[in-house]
């Protein structure tokens, strides 16, 4: 049996996005937790973001109002790196088979990154479009959000303007600035018509690397943590930095590699990698008032 039957393939074409249940097994989602509830609990140890990745930056990422007693760990860069769990699930997984249904055969990895909202936390996700982040030469280019924690409606879920990603690209530089974030006015206009994305823990959201979208702050007493790799065809070139390098990007998890290049038409201004751990400094760097709620 495929890994996505042809009518929730469909639909990921016509709306950009498919939540698909079960994706991984039950032991290797617990250990996910579990390894994630330690990095939170070594977090307690920290008052500013620790750890290194490739490129120097620190690994952990800690939201402002991080405390011992009450731990925000919002973001851990390319945890493929550091844990065999992160590493089996994002290689060789149903998640791993349902990319490939819809990007393969041949399919490579770009990078990984874990967001956590935990309880009490005022971390937000500006609208935007991943793509204008990490363009490519195509846009065969999926951002699988897999779901570590129960997503709900209250806990800060993933919400996506549906069909949005055969719309035009939007640009997130403003006045000379790169912010991440879409202009105010369509920003408005994507929350008015937002759809959220739930589901149990051991879910996936796939996202088109174009569909709109954003998220607000946890307002519930349980953490939203969302273990994300970004997939590509293997005909897709990066056409600017990685912003998460790692020692995997471009790792081969389904099919081989062709050394071919596909090309499409479209125009984007090239993204400004983040000086600090992650984007959400960069988002920070927008107009309060631009802020979705």
């Amino acid at each position: 049996m495929a890994a996505l039957p042809q009518q929730e393939q469909d639909f990921f074409w016509q709306n950009g996005y498919l939540v698909v249940p079960d994706v991984v097994s039950q032991g290797a989602l617990e250990q996910l937790h579990q390894t994630f509830q330690t990095w939170v609990e070594e977090s307690r140890s920290y008052s500013e973001n620790w750890g290194e990745t490739l490129n120097g930056k620190p690994r952990y990422d800690l939201e402002p109002g991080h405390c011992a007693d009450s731990p925000r760990l919002r973001r851990v860069n390319a945890p493929v790196e550091v844990s065999k769990a992160y590493f089996n699930v994002m290689a060789d997984s149903t998640m791993t088979d349902c990319v490939a249904a819809l990007i393969g055969p041949d399919v490579k990895l770009h990078h990984t990154k874990i967001n956590s909202k935990q309880p009490g936390g005022e971390t937000s996700v500006k609208w935007h479009q991943d793509f204008s982040f990490t363009p490519h030469s195509n846009d065969s280019v999926v951002t699988a959000l897999l779901m570590v924690d129960e997503v709900n409606e209250k806990n800060g879920p993933l919400e996506v303007l549906a069909g949005s990603h055969v719309g035009p690209i939007h640009g997130l530089w403003h006045n000379g600035k790169f912010t991440g974030a879409i202009d105010d006015t369509i920003a408005a206009q994507c929350a008015s018509k937002a759809l959220t994305c739930t589901g149990p823990a051991g879910a996936v959201c796939l996202m088109h690397t174009r569909l709109l979208h954003g998220s607000k702050p946890n307002q519930s007493i349980s953490p939203r943590t969302l273990f994300i790799s970004v997939y590509s065809a293997d005909d897709a070139v990066p056409l600017s930095p990685n912003p998460m390098p790692n020692r995997y990007e471009g790792l081969i998890v389904r099919g081989q590699r062709k050394g071919r290049v596909r090309s499409i038409d479209y125009a984007v201004d090239l993204p400004q990698l983040p000086d600090t751990a992650s984007f959400f400094d960069q988002q920070a760097e927008h107009r309060d008032d631009a802020k979705i709620l």
